[in-house]
């Protein structure tokens, strides 16, 4: 009978092109082992997709089954299931060890194959289960372990030249999505049927700026009437009617980082109430990206964004924070809950950093301009101020449409 192996080596085809360059990669990997040398850590054992594709290059599928990334003094390995067969080695920069599923717990057995028994093991808090950690200590036998979850975020947060420049393009396919979305919109026709023309183009949009790379993931959230109150609604078959409040939100994924166009639309005309709101949010909109400098906290932000709302007495409608960083993260992983625009959040923003400024208010049915109202640039922080990236138009003169 043949001899089946615990894991093997399944270099397939040559390397295929990130979205970096080795250089951005050795960067980041340098950084995070003086990281982990503060911190104590001799092997690092990454399980998130956001920090295995963030040090490697390499997003994983798991469907439900486990995959890492081990980092050491001298060593960058991706542990991938043997389904994915040579694609995670050909779109990562690090090795790959591929383990095998004829018997349980072989991805613990190759992960063991790099850091060996008795080293001080570097874990996201945020991201390891339980169980995989009563693993994690069965099989590697640690001198000790330490959560490296805060200062890998706080490495993400600030972007390299050659993160703004893919976060720059990711805006503007955002922006291509939006005006597919805004020549899709009348009276008649259902939400998915406008969110699959915005889906659309951003997806052939991402292929003709990167011919070389992976496309997935990249999704539209399109809400009218009630199912605008909540800013992750998903897409229904709801048919859009005159006098709508809309909600356009593109979401461009290009080798796991993340952009977002949001903007409040109406269809055909919007009543005074409803204008007389969403007047009061885009005026929030434009006073918080004047508050985008570097040396201010998120906090102060969010105070001053509340008290903007609470003259006006519109601060009650606030649903959730006024914006977020971007980078390596999606809807279904990732987030750099360090740079976040919340009262209990105090970052000092920092040239280099990425984020969002994005008010939202939500008045409930049956009151007068009910629906959700929400605007969303992201913003580059500079030595001097911040650089909006977002090109497409916001307001009542625009987004009233068809």
């Amino acid at each position: 009978m043949t001899a089946r192996p615990d894991m093997y080596r399944f270099h397939n085809g040559e390397k295929s092109p990130l979205p970096f360059e080795a250089a951005e990669y050795e960067a980041r990997l340098e950084e995070l082992r003086d990281r982990m040398d503060v911190a104590g850590a001799t092997a690092a054992v990454f399980t998130s997709m956001h920090n295995i594709a963030y040090y490697s290059g390499f997003l994983y599928c798991a469907f439900g089954r486990p995959y890492g990334l081990v980092v050491t003094e001298t060593d960058c390995v991706t542990i991938s299931a043997g389904i994915d067969a040579g694609q995670p080695w050909r779109r990562s920069f690090a090795d790959n060890i591929t383990y095998t599923d004829w018997q349980r717990d072989n991805f613990w057995r190759a992960i063991l194959s790099v850091t060996g028994e008795g080293a001080v093991i570097g874990y996201e808090g945020d991201h390891l289960t339980l169980m995989q950690r009563d693993k994690l200590e069965d099989f590697l036998k640690p001198l000790t372990m330490v959560d490296l979850f805060e200062t890998t975020m706080r490495q993400r947060m600030y972007k390299s030249e050659a993160e703004v420049a893919l976060i720059r393009q990711g805006a503007q396919v955002a922006d291509v999505g939006g005006y597919a979305i805004r020549d899709a919109v009348e009276a008649g026709v259902r939400e998915i049927d406008v969110a699959m023309a915005g889906r659309d183009a951003m997806e052939l949009e991402i292929a003709k700026r990167f011919p070389d790379g992976e496309y997935r993931d990249t999704w539209v959230w399109f809400q009218s009437g009630i199912n605008t109150d909540g800013a992750h609604n998903p897409v229904t078959g709801r048919i859009l009617q005159r006098g709508d409040i809309l909600s356009l939100n593109t979401f461009p994924m290009i080798s796991a980082y993340y952009t977002a166009l949001e903007r409040t639309m109406f269809v055909g005309e919007v009543d005074a109430a409803s204008l007389r709101i969403w007047e009061a949010n885009v005026a929030a909109h434009e006073y918080g990206m004047t508050l985008l400098q570097p040396g201010a906290t998120c906090a102060d932000i969010t105070h001053k964004i509340n008290a903007f709302f609470e003259e006006r007495e519109l601060l009650q409608y606030r649903t959730f924070g006024y914006g977020h960083s971007f980078g390596v993260l999606s809807h279904f992983y990732g987030r750099e809950a360090g740079l976040e625009l919340r009262e209990d959040i105090d970052t000092v923003l920092e040239p280099g950093m990425v984020i969002s400024m994005e008010p939202m208010l939500t008045v409930g049915q049956g009151n007068p301009g009910a629906g959700g109202y929400r605007e969303h640039d992201i913003l580059v922080i500079t030595d001097t101020g911040n650089e909006n990236i977002t090109g497409y138009p916001y307001g009542p003169d625009f987004n009233v449409v068809a």
